[in-house]
């Protein structure tokens, strides 16, 4: 597998590897943001972005952008390969206004929708 791999899409289809072995979604290698309804409006949300190195400017700075706080920028593996890198972000506030943050954030990686 290439390690331009963020010149084109990606989707479930991609397999993210370590040490030759396959790393499914559901060990961590996902996007996933999470809402908490606040009541009038508001919501808290948490999560993290999956992101190769190409992606991880773009989407700090969306996410920031956006009134979201960027709390931490970390590896999960020692090879994976694709190299992913995951940012944790929280926010509180209007939920329209943090999901369309967070749409601007995802609309930076290549992952596909």
């Amino acid at each position: 597998m290439s390690t331009t791999i963020h010149q084109r899409k990606r989707g479930l289809d991609t397999l993210i590897t370590e040490d030759g072995h396959v790393i499914p979604p559901g060990l961590g290698v996902t996007t996933a943001p999470n809402f908490q309804p606040l009541g009038g409006g508001r919501a808290a949300i948490n999560g993290d972005f999956a992101m190769t190195a190409g992606e991880v400017q773009h989407v700090l700075t969306a996410l920031r952008r956006g009134g979201i706080t960027v709390v931490s920028l970390h590896n999960h593996a020692l090879d994976d390969n694709p190299r992913l890198f995951y940012t944790h972000f929280w926010a509180t506030g209007d939920g329209v206004t943090l999901a369309k943050a967070l749409r601007a954030g995802l609309d930076q990686t290549a992952i596909i929708r």
